[in-house]
């Protein structure tokens, strides 16, 4: 009989459980042993069930085998092939709770058994949406439905990737049952979504496994000796998929790139935010080279070919922090009166050839990913913050839009081409404001040419305010969410959150912005008009779900608001009038980004449908291009369809770079979200105990969210802490008390106590301080 351990016994989460199971059994993979044993040999205070939920998580992992005798030893054999073919493990089923069984099989045990032969073949492609049981959702524009896998046909697909499944024939039980889903397999990974995973690292005697910390990665890595660079057993490293092995019970093979250093932090939350996200943190050293080998000065004989601008006031408006500098305007009043404004946008195509190892990792990072405290670039920082930044007093070449206004304030000329400028000042917009307003900085009279400055913004300010009031006329929504911003220590901690305010200053950088976009795709499609079609890479917005939009309707007409959504034209009407209302009526302000998740996603397509969200019906994105590789893109077409050229690119390319574009667009927005409710977290966390005014902002079953206007930080209140038993009342928007009939809805304001942050999660707990019967 087994000894017992003298030392004190520890519980371990699920989690760790499973980490410290592997950790064993790699430094023992000839072992052989029960649930109980792993108990005894561990000293775990854990139960039996506990350990065999474990142990079957690692075996669904692969990363651990089945021996007779209901025995559990690493899954060596697995990768390297058994040394004893007598002990070759035979695959069994994975054991799972009641609750991680398949979901559309009424919780029943299933066994892994082979893909059944199917005799009509279907086929649909579509993107992976892991749920954490293992089982997927095929999200697909091939059918109405998502496609439901189990997770023993996922077959090595992860979250995000692109997939080709096959699809099940119905059987009669699902035929009877209209509602439930297709099911099917998948067959081919055709785009993986990331190949850099964040987790653990358990090192054994001949190899090594990654235990992923995403959720979503249902296997561990393999990881040989040779592959671990400086790492050590238990330390949380970044590893690189080599080889996904793809097919069923296989493990991908994988190679450490990077340490994360300390676990926990700030520093390790944003790195693990961007690696999740599928963006490596530096760009590669090939990258970096041929960056270097770009010469700092500019050559002579490339401005003579271009439009000579250095002589006509110049200047660039961007936040204090900014280093990156895509834009430039220029403004000059010329002999006929009229006005001309120069939009000067980084050249950045001048430096980044196509074909580059450069290009190549622009086009698969497609943007650059701002994170609270830190920017990921999409180029090598010599481009972003030095060669084509348009930093003050430096020569530049740009790009440009170049439009001239008359007497009435019309457009009567366009002007598209490489140009050379030279920045007389950059302005912060808190500067810029200043000016507008009237009360410059007490230092910016001493510019020598201040006059000239004051008298180009104002200019300018004039113009954007017509162009702006033309925009909504034309039916453009005014969707301005407010932004949170923070004031950070040098190590990271916030000292202060707070809403950015938009002023004149902003809106007249994105009106000029704004132009530019429009004035270039309409010149490439006008240019098409009588002749074939030159592909372009276009921003579009469809037309808003009209279900959503009555089903939003019906929200703002309980809250006091009713709407005409009757028509894409009444809709816009209807919410800018809401946007107005709602600066009036805090009532109304949680409605603001509920409108705005009815409305369809901006996307890039070569496909023109417009923009209805800005109200043009020719809309690109080209005045961003250090960040954004569609404006790389715009960029490139546009150069070889001026002068009198004509070049069309291939559609089809065209179009896969727009999808994949938009994909790496969305993930981006998903860290600088996460990254911000990181911040919050953590600046509430500093908070817990004191009381704060909030507006209640949204319902779920357990409670309300409650937003602290401030720092946009949401907060859950839960009912079970309340003093009366809660009822949801008309669709979420408002609760009751059954005892008291107290009601709390949408848009009160409300009293709340901080109680506790999980930093981890970026879940902020509350409590009602007054709640009066």
């Amino acid at each position: 009989m087994a000894k017992r351990p003298t030392t004190p016994r520890r519980k371990l989460t699920a989690k760790n459980l499973q980490i410290e199971i592997l950790r064993y059994l790699l430094s023992n993979p000839r072992k052989r042993l029960t649930a109980r044993q792993i108990i005894e040999h561990l000293g775990v205070e854990n139960n039996k069930d506990a350990v065999d939920h474990a142990v079957n998580q690692l075996v669904q992992a692969g990363s651990v085998f089945v021996f007779p005798g209901e025995k559990f030893g690493v899954a060596l054999e697995r990768l390297t092939g058994p040394e004893d073919p007598e002990e070759a493990p035979k695959p069994r089923a994975v054991l799972r709770r009641p609750e991680e069984a398949d979901p559309l099989a009424g919780n029943r045990i299933t066994k892994l058994t082979r893909t059944p032969k199917r005799s009509a073949e279907k086929f649909i492609e579509g993107r992976v949406d892991m749920t954490r049981t293992g089982a997927a959702y095929i999200v697909t524009d091939d059918l109405d439905t998502d496609v439901y896998v189990s997770p023993r046909y996922v077959n090595g697909a992860l979250h995000g990737d692109t997939v080709k499944v096959q699809l099940f024939p119905a059987s009669p039980r699902r035929r009877n049952a209209p509602d439930r889903k297709p099911e099917g397999e998948v067959v081919q990974v055709l785009k993986r979504n990331n190949e850099h995973f964040i987790g653990t690292l358990n090192i054994g005697r001949k190899y090594a496994l990654l235990t992923p910390d995403n959720a979503n990665l249902h296997t561990d890595i393999y990881v040989g000796l040779d592959d671990i660079a400086d790492a050590e057993h238990g330390d949380k490293v970044v590893v690189q998929i080599t080889d996904w092995q793809e097919g069923q019970n296989r493990m991908p093979i994988g190679k450490v790139t990077q340490g994360l250093g300390k676990v926990g932090g700030s520093e390790f939350e944003m790195k693990k935010i961007l690696i999740n996200a599928g963006f490596e943190l530096r760009a590669s050293d090939e990258a970096l080279a041929e960056a270097e080998r770009i010469p700092n000065t500019i050559p002579a004989q490339e401005i003579e070919r271009r439009r000579d601008f250095r002589d006509v006031l110049t200047f660039t408006i961007d936040p204090e922090d900014a280093k990156d500098f895509d834009d430039a305007l220029s403004i000059r009043k010329l002999d006929n009166g009229n006005l001309e404004v120069g939009i000067h946008i980084a050249d950045v195509t001048y430096y980044l050839k196509p074909g580059s190892e450069m290009d190549k990792e622009a086009l698969q990072r497609s943007t650059s990913v701002y994170l609270v405290d830190r920017v990921c670039p999409m180029l090598p920082e010599k481009l972003s913050n030095n060669l084509c930044s348009l930093v003050p007093e430096q020569e530049r070449f740009t790009f440009s839009v170049v439009v001239e206004f008359d007497a009435k304030n019309q457009i009567v000329k366009r002007w598209f081409g490489r140009t050379v400028i030279f920045s007389d000042k950059r302005f912060s917009y808190e500067e810029a404001q200043t000016i507008l307003d009237g009360k410059p900085a007490p230092h910016l009279p001493e510019h020598p040419h201040y006059d000239a400055l004051v008298w180009g913004l104002m200019e300018m300010l004039r113009l954007s305010k017509i162009m702006r009031k033309q925009r909504e006329k034309n039916g453009a929504i005014n969707f301005e969410s407010e932004e949170v911003r923070f004031r950070l220590a040098p190590d990271g901690t916030p000292l202060e959150a707070y809403v950015k305010e938009r002023k004149d200053a902003n809106m007249l950088i994105e009106d000029f912005m704004l132009l530019a976009n429009q004035e270039v795709a309409y010149y490439i499609d006008q240019k098409a008009q009588s002749q074939q079609e030159i592909p372009f890479i276009y921003r579009i917005h469809d037309l808003p779900d009209m279900e959503k939009v009555a089903e939003f309707s019906r929200f703002a007409y309980e809250l006091g608001y009713p709407m005409n959504v009757d028509t894409p034209k009444q809709i816009a009407i209807s919410f800018n009038g809401l946007m107005k209302a709602a600066e009036q009526n805090d009532r109304l302000k949680p409605l603001a980004p509920l409108a705005i998740r009815t409305m369809a996603k901006a996307i890039y397509s070569s496909n023109n449908i417009g923009h209805y969200g800005l109200g043009f019906s020719h809309y690109s994105h080209f005045t961003s291009p250090i960040r954004r590789y569609s404006d790389v893109l715009a960029h490139r077409i546009l150069e070889r369809n001026l002068d009198g050229q004509v070049w069309r690119m291939d559609k089809d390319k065209l179009e896969e770079q727009c999808k994949h574009i938009s994909t790496q667009e969305k993930k981006a927005a998903d860290a600088e979200r996460e990254s911000i409710k990181y911040k919050q977290a953590e600046y509430m966390r500093s908070r817990v105990g004191q009381v704060f005014a909030g507006v209640v902002s949204g319902f779920i079953d357990r409670g309300f969210f409650v937003e602290l206007p401030d720092t946009k930080a949401e907060g859950l209140v839960e009912f079970k802490y309340l003093a009366d038993t809660y009822t949801m009342e008309a669709g979420n928007l408002r609760a009751r008390g059954r005892r008291y009939g107290k009601v709390v809805q949408m848009g009160d304001k409300v009293q709340v106590r901080i109680t506790a942050v999980d930093l981890l999660k970026r879940q902020i707990d509350m409590e009602w301080v007054v709640e009066e019967y």
